[in-house]
């Protein structure tokens, strides 16, 4: 009994002795902080008490219906206005708000490539040894048709270009530069989409198709350029945004930021949503503007016009056509350019409520910023999918995303859609008319439009691309500037860690 009594005691001095040291040693590490003047804890009395404003609550659904959306939430039954400002547009100043975006333009430095790379595609042709056209005067036209919905470079160019003769540069979103020391940026002005379009057909006499031989003269000249080699490329911004545009030269040129559609057809290794940038199709369809429809006045409740047998993902096309066909208030139809398509599917999305988005040989289309244009809400139904400007702009707001393997069970799409009430479908068609603009090209650019939003994509990628440049530096011989105006190599140390 009386060893019980000892061993009892001795357990409980242990734990009294263990206890107490743990409470020294968090006296002294408090103390070490304070003397130290690392941070301490928040004083909530410094933080405001004012209420900040609520616009949404999303309410994303995970659950086996596959759908996500926002959902309208009144606060205490009063309808709060959104700000008109938002998804990372410009203030009052010319300066970029708080979502991530730069203070001061996006700096470019443009190659002068030779015009067989750019506007001579447009077969404009040079007096002398100009290599731009002097765009006070003269714009070279862009072919219309499908060549339309890949034309980001034409835009872009023309920007750039038109931020040299701008009265306040300064207040623009990206301007160009003179000296490659001073860029953020390195902009490679070759129209690739309009290249594949129109020059990747070989005719008899030659060898090779003017597309490849582009290619494979622009390749020989990036490489060559001091700017490539001191970056690796990894600051040079190459457009591809036709999926088949560049096949050639992607596989050497992939260290660069490539602009594209989506990264159907690109390995992992060579695009991949970290490095590069997705940016809008130019849409088909005319915008609508003073859209006095509503929910009400649209007959249709699903609209698809377009190819149906697809290959590679678009399997998904064919499923749905014979699940939806012979809904009465579905149109589901094959559509083409031929007998005014166009237009035909312009009136038949500015009647419906809902349009479909299916993967076809990509995962994107046009078809998506067709809808976005027509304020008829899309329905998309390809899970590889990447959107522009994703990281500052919530799809859910103004889009319903639905599982493939979901969409083609019978019945589970044709009941969501029908679930969705005219509140719900009223508060996506509000915000798709609100975002419109961000989808938009055109020259001169304007505020918030496509052209700017694109570069500040590109300039949030500034930061991820320093680094990797710098990185890239470590344990390789640097390349750097010299004094006669070439480049020079320092050696790495030896036994460098």
């Amino acid at each position: 009994m009386a060893e019980k009594q000892s061993s009892s005691a001795a357990r409980k001095s242990f734990f009294a002795l263990f206890l107490t040291t743990i409470v020294l040693f968090v006296l002294s590490w408090l103390f070490v902080l304070r003397s130290t003047g690392r941070p301490r804890p928040l004083d909530r009395k410094v933080l405001t008490t004012q209420k900040l404003p609520t616009f949404f609550h999303h309410v994303k659904s995970q659950s086996s219906n596959g759908l996500s959306r926002a959902i309208l939430v009144n606060n205490g039954g009063r309808e709060e206005e959104p700000p008109k400002r938002e998804q990372g547009f410009q203030d009052k100043d010319g300066a970029m708000n708080c979502n991530g975006n730069v203070k001061e333009p996006l700096k470019i430095f443009m190659y002068d490539l030779d015009p067989e790379f750019h506007f001579g595609l447009l077969d404009w042709k040079p007096q002398g040894d100009r290599i731009w056209p002097d765009i006070r005067t003269e714009i070279p036209p862009y072919p219309e048709g499908l060549n339309l919905q890949h034309s980001i470079e034409y835009w872009l160019t023309l920007d750039l270009l038109a931020s040299e003769i701008s009265d306040n540069p300064n207040n623009r979103v990206a301007m160009r530069v003179q000296n490659s020391s001073e860029a953020d940026l390195i902009f490679v002005p070759f129209f690739s989409s309009l290249s594949y379009n129109r020059f990747s057909k070989q005719n008899p006499h030659q060898k090779k198709s003017v597309n490849k031989v582009l290619q494979a003269k622009l390749v020989k000249f990036l490489t060559a350029q001091k700017e490539w080699k001191m970056s690796g490329g990894r600051d040079h911004i190459v457009m591809a945004h036709h999926p088949n545009s560049m096949l050639d030269a992607r596989m050497q040129l992939w260290p660069s930021i490539f602009i594209l559609a989506d990264f159907g057809r690109y390995p992992l290794n060579i695009a991949n949503v970290d490095k590069d940038v997705i940016a809008p199709y130019k849409h088909m369809v005319e915008s609508y503007a003073n859209d006095t429809s509503d929910f009400d006045s649209r007959q249709t409740l699903l609209f698809f016009q377009g190819s149906i047998y697809r290959k590679d993902g678009g399997f998904a096309r064919q499923e749905l056509f014979y699940l939806l066909k012979d809904e009465k208030d579905v149109h589901f139809a094959f559509g083409s350019l031929k007998n005014n398509g166009v237009i035909k599917a312009g009136q038949g999305m500015r009647s419906s409520k809902f349009c479909l988005n299916i993967a076809g040989d990509t995962p994107s289309s046009n078809r998506l910023f067709d809808a976005i244009a027509s304020h008829c809400v899309p329905v998309i139904i390809s899970d590889d999918i990447e959107l522009p400007y994703e990281d500052i702009l919530d799809y859910s707001e103004f889009c319903v995303f639905v599982r493939t393997s979901d969409a083609v069970k019978e019945n589970f799409l044709i009941n969501l859609i029908r679930s969705i009430r005219k509140e719900e479908w009223t508060q996506m068609w509000e915000k798709l008319k609100e975002v419109e603009a961000l989808f938009e090209y055109q020259y001169p650019a304007k505020d918030g439009d496509a052209v700017q939003m694109i570069w500040q994509s590109l300039a949030r990628k500034v930061p991820g691309v320093k680094m990797k440049i710098n990185k890239s530096r470590r344990y390789s011989d640097a390349v750097v500037p010299g004094k006669d105006g070439g480049l020079r190599s320092i050696p790495a140390p030896k036994n460098f860690w």
